[in-house]
């Protein structure tokens, strides 16, 4: 996510390391290296906020959908046996895996879905050591989302590999899984 300015000390980043990013700023420890990037720009920021307000009805709360997940807003992961603590636009759970979300400010169960906004600055990890280690902790849905070109990219985890599972460009009604039980608006993630 940003420069990978590292821990500056020579080893590993630790927790210990993200108490020093300034709160304009998000940090994350991706495979052993401290990530610091601003905050997001505003197309990055609409996009996941139209997702995320779009998903919240039909199926965090079961108006107008299925219902049966837990979607959160940059929600810190900490996965088990793991030094990373990541930071992901949105991410989801499954209920019966999560009833109820947990009074915490880290989250170790991996989710089953989570959501990048890449952007110029993020693409770099998010496609790369993000997304390993997505797969090590065995996100099942893995979304890109790309707002400035008007991009949506589905991958899916199997037998441990992440397989391209569908693209949608620009504007028009797509069914996307694990949400394919309401249709999705993509113009609306672009709209300004």
């Amino acid at each position: 996510m940003g420069d990978g300015n590292g821990s500056g000390k020579g080893r590993p980043a630790t927790y210990a390391d993200l108490e020093d990013v300034p709160p304009t700023k998000v940090g994350e420890i991706i495979e052993g290296e401290l990530v610091v990037s601003p905050r997001p720009a505003s197309r990055h920021t609409r996009a996941a906020s139209k997702l995320g307000g779009w998903l919240d009805g039909p199926f965090d709360e079961g108006l107008g959908g299925p219902g049966g997940w837990l979607i959160l807003d940059e929600p810190e992961l900490r996965f088990a046996g793991s030094s990373d603590a990541l930071v992901p636009d949105l991410a989801g759970w499954r209920r019966e895996r999560m009833p109820r979300m947990p009074d915490t400010p880290v989250f170790s169960l991996a989710p089953d879905w989570v959501c990048e906004v890449l952007s110029p600055s993020t693409q770099r990890w998010d496609r790369g050591p993000k997304m390993r280690v997505y797969a090590r902790a065995g996100v099942e849905w893995l979304w890109f989302i790309e707002p400035l070109e008007e991009g949506l990219e589905i991958h899916r985890l199997r037998e441990g590999q992440w397989g391209l599972f569908s693209v949608h460009l620009g504007k028009g009604m797509v069914h996307a899984a694990p949400f394919d039980a309401v249709p999705l608006e993509l113009g609306k993630l672009w709209s300004r």
